[in-house]
């Protein structure tokens, strides 16, 4: 277990999906038995510390648009509640189906689409916000968009991903690229920490609700290795070119979306 979060926590970094929609698949095919709200908790909690971890390594690097971070983290806290109270109500076969559906679409979203801004002249309009940041290493990005319309991605980013317990990255990282204009490094950054706030909402409730602690020790041996991995997987992020990170993150969709689909 400590093994897999290592690969989990180097990935899900790499990319700023937080690991989760990696996590949960396999989760779903090791313990074929165990309930979604207990799995989805697991997956939540590991989210949580890679989200954590990845955020301190990206801050030094100085990626973060803490000012978006902040109001898309706040907008995505009412939906992940309600996305943690309704995983207990959801069988485990419609919820192997949903997920399998929702990563297979994003992977064909991200495969037509992978260029930054893909559709940010169409969804960007009305008033805009402009964000100047520059990196530790001298790269400077200034980028404009509608904040509003990424208030409303997040609540429904909030909603499904604290449900399905992907943390919410896969879904979170491609609208800031391809609908907000975000530079990919930007946004799987400050994807992180949003995943950060937003995680740690859901495993409190999910903690309250009591489904946590049928797995608690699951969760704390795959926490340890993505603590790690998040390290590793924001030193390598940086010899990575965007585009290379928008095709694996849909390659690694596809495939687990279709595992999904094909279990019986």
């Amino acid at each position: 277990m400590i093994g897999i979060g290592v690969l989990i926590g180097t990935f899900g970094t790499l990319i700023g999906a937080g690991g989760g929609f990696i996590l949960m698949p396999l989760l779903l095919l090791m313990f074929p038995d165990m309930s979604p709200d207990v799995l989805t908790s697991i997956s939540l909690f590991v989210v949580f510390l890679n989200a954590s971890s990845g955020t301190v390594a990206y801050a030094r690097m100085k990626r973060i648009d803490y000012r978006s971070a902040i109001v898309f983290a706040v907008a995505t806290l009412p939906g992940s509640i309600i996305g943690a109270l309704a995983t207990g109500y959801i069988s485990r076969h419609v919820f192997n189906v949903v997920l399998g559906c929702l990563l297979v679409a994003i992977a064909v979203f991200l495969i037509l689409k992978p260029q930054q801004g893909a559709y940010a002249t169409r969804f960007n309009r009305g008033r805009l916000v402009t964000r100047d940041i520059t990196e530790s290493c001298g790269d400077r990005h200034v980028f404009s968009f509608n904040i509003w319309n990424g208030i409303l991605i997040s609540f429904g980013v909030g909603f499904l991903s604290s449900m399905l317990g992907i943390g919410g990255g896969i879904i979170h990282v491609p609208a800031l690229v391809s609908l907000l204009n975000f530079p990919i490094h930007i946004a799987t950054a400050t994807s992180h920490a949003i995943l950060a706030v937003m995680a740690l909402t859901s495993t409190i409730v999910h903690m309250v609700q009591g489904s946590f602690w049928e797995g608690w020790q699951t969760a704390v041996c795959l926490g340890i290795g993505v603590i790690a991995g998040a390290q590793l997987g924001a030193g390598l992020s940086h010899r990575i070119k965007p585009k290379g990170i928008i095709i694996a993150l849909a390659c690694a969709l596809l495939i687990v979306g279709v595992r999904l689909l094909i279990t019986k």
